[in-house]
């Protein structure tokens, strides 16, 4: 990979500490970062410098033509290279728009299709010139569809013990009408540590049709041997979950659960039990767990017994996590790290409020957790994985022991008859 040095005027610099015009400063910044990555990587493909003359160079450069991409932080004018004998690539901008690029294409299509509102067609106007066609669509959707779909139908390889499902619904227009969709999502923390997206469906519900048809396609691409599912406690996933997942245990999510319990509280009782549940959430182990119930029992049964009812129902579904080692329990108690990316996608999402088809949607969505997991495949590791092999090893051992003390030895048997 070629060295890139970064070099900035003192204008940018003096921008960047200025309020008034720190956001245009920034945008200048970035453009002259990209711009200067754009010419390392055309130095690193002809394998020579500028004027550089070796033995090893593959050609010579041909001057530049601009390109306007549209950022976060403002438009962008960049200065691709251009080569003589041949051309200059990049997955600069197939990388950093790729979400864009498909929200672009969703308003696009709302204009084609003639539903849009006066602000999409502004929008979209704007970011695509003053005029295109239903050809321009879809030759922009047959370089990105691809990329989607093999990101849907790519192998599991690996082992991922832990896996969080949610849903979340859509509305998009089909048949003239303005339907609801469930859009159900599964991520896992895989045998390095590191969480993935695994795959997302959009069907009609989260019926336990529904759920366990995606479970089945997760299992035709490789996923096996999960240990622990993490849901919320809708009955068509959890049917599911338990009928396609039969050796993994199921957590609860814990946020979703407590929620629920409020509900059910009288409001003067809400805190203190509320306390009293996140103090069992945290027990050192099951043991100690069950003696913190017990004594919720006993302190609340007449005063909320709708809550206490509910606890008790669902005590071993809040508290399955509490069986994995005390590292791995706060962070696989909830399904809050799915939430926080079906909040990022909510985002996007309003820009559109209703998807123009299923196609739409697949791609939009399919674009965003296509980046999600590559940031989170590519940044830090979300569990060191040592400790909690060297458990499910132990666990099986003793597991094994347990079962063959449990069984009558043949001397006993024939001793018996």
């Amino acid at each position: 990979m070629a060295h890139i040095n970064i070099t900035l005027n003192t204008e940018i610099l003096q921008g960047l500490f200025s309020k008034s015009g720190r956001d245009d400063a920034f945008a200048k910044l970035l453009e002259e970062i990209l711009n200067q990555v754009l010419q390392a990587q055309a130095t690193e493909q002809l394998q020579a410098e500028p004027y550089e003359r070796n033995g090893e160079r593959q050609g010579y450069r041909n001057g530049f033509r601009e390109r306007e991409i549209t950022t976060r932080v403002g438009s962008l004018t960049l200065a691709v290279p251009r080569l003589r004998n041949g051309s200059f690539s990049t997955e600069l901008f197939e990388r950093y728009q790729r979400s864009e690029q498909a929200l672009v294409l969703a308003m696009m299509e709302m204009v084609v299709q003639g539903v849009s509102t006066r602000k999409v067609s502004a929008i979209t106007e704007e970011l695509c010139g003053k005029s295109f066609s239903k050809s321009t669509v879809s030759a922009l959707c047959e370089a990105l569809d691809p990329v989607v779909e093999a990101f849907r139908n790519r192998p599991l390889h690996k082992h991922y013990p832990f896996v969080i499902v949610d849903a979340l619904y859509s509305k998009i227009r089909e048949d003239g009408r303005v339907r609801s969709k469930g859009v159900l999502i599964a991520t896992g923390v895989n045998e390095d540590g590191y969480r993935e997206v695994l795959g997302f469906n959009i069907d009609d519900s989260e019926s336990e049709q529904s759920w366990g048809d995606f479970f089945t396609s997760l299992k035709e691409r490789g996923l096996e041997d999960v240990d622990l599912v993490v849901s919320d406690n809708h009955k068509g996933l959890v049917k599911a979950i338990h009928k396609q997942f039969i050796n993994a245990s199921w957590q609860r999510c814990q946020t979703h659960f407590s929620r629920n319990v409020s509900d059910k509280t009288p409001n003067k009782l809400k805190a203190e039990i509320n306390e009293r549940l996140q103090r069992l959430y945290n027990a050192d182990d099951k043991a100690h767990a069950k003696q913190l119930l017990e004594q919720l029992v006993e302190d609340y049964a007449e005063k909320a017994p709708q809550a206490v009812n509910s606890i008790e129902e669902a005590f071993e579904d809040i508290t399955a996590v509490i069986a994995l080692p005390a590292k791995y329990r706060k962070r696989l108690r909830t399904t809050n790290s799915i939430e926080r990316m079906n909040e990022e996608i909510r985002r996007r999402e309003r820009v559109i409020r209703i998807f123009p088809n299923v196609d739409s949607a697949v791609r939009l969505i399919g674009a965003m957790l296509i980046e999600q997991h590559e940031k989170w495949t590519s940044s830090h590791k979300y569990f060191e994985m040592d400790e909690y092999y060297q458990f499910a090893k132990e666990e099986k051992s003793s597991n094994q022991s347990s079962s063959q003390q449990s069984q009558p030895s043949k001397h006993s048997i024939e001793s018996v008859a």
